[in-house]
């Protein structure tokens, strides 16, 4: 049955418009995003089939581009509106992040980091640099590595720091493994890099790590 044959109280997009987004299932967002199915199915169908196949709406985000523009229904044409709309919502919390103290706003910042880092294949280090009243300048994926690690160097982010001039400064990285817990070297390198920005007057605010489904924040572990 087409969606348009539906009673007007379970279509996605008039649900959306009485109850509102945050009320829908992942599915109704879904499809209507997906706006139409293929011969056969509804959007709300593809939309089903589509996080049935993923697992959720993180992995399907994640997804490579030949995998998803090969999957019946998707295509170049929907990828592409896909990551139109991932980097909207990034800017869109960047933006908030520029006006917004960030030791005020704590999970304005997870959800900035969240929407970065937790869909990489591969291990990325970030900072986020702060002016003197806690204001993003800006945020740069500084490092970039393998499945388990990334190499830093204190020296480069000391020298990007001084570039912006920043005042303070928040970094994370992610686990691509999905489980959001320090190792040894993340604990040595997040000494490291606070005793190299103490040197010239950075503070280093919090050092998150983003696994798949949580957020581990050095400096609620008062670990730094």
């Amino acid at each position: 049955m087409a969606i348009t044959d539906w009673p007007i109280t379970e279509r996605p997009r008039e649900k959306l418009l009485k109850i509102g987004a945050k009320n829908l299932s992942d599915t109704e967002l879904l499809a209507i995003f997906l706006r139409t199915g293929i011969a056969g199915k509804s959007a709300v169908d593809l939309a089903r089939n589509l996080l049935n196949h993923y697992g959720s709406l993180s992995s399907l985000f994640s997804a490579e581009r030949s995998s998803l523009c090969n999957f019946p229904g998707i295509g170049i044409a929907k990828y592409t509106q896909l990551q139109a709309v991932l980097e909207m919502s990034r800017r869109t919390l960047g933006e908030k992040l520029e006006h917004s103290n960030a030791l005020n706003t704590p999970q304005l910042v997870r959800d900035f980091l969240y929407l970065h880092l937790s869909n990489k294949q591969h291990e990325v280090f970030m900072g986020i640099f702060l002016d003197a009243k806690h204001h993003m300048i800006t945020a740069e994926e500084l490092f970039s590595g393998t499945l388990t690690q990334a190499s830093v160097y204190p020296r480069e982010v000391v020298k990007r720091a001084l570039h912006h001039n920043a005042a303070a400064i928040i970094f994370a990285h992610n686990h691509p493994s999905g489980i959001a817990e320090p190792s040894h070297a993340d604990k040595a390198l997040t000494c490291a890099l606070t005793k190299a920005l103490d040197l010239i007057d950075i503070k280093v605010l919090d050092h998150f790590i983003i696994g798949k489904n949580e957020i581990m924040s050095f400096a609620e572990q008062n670990l730094i």
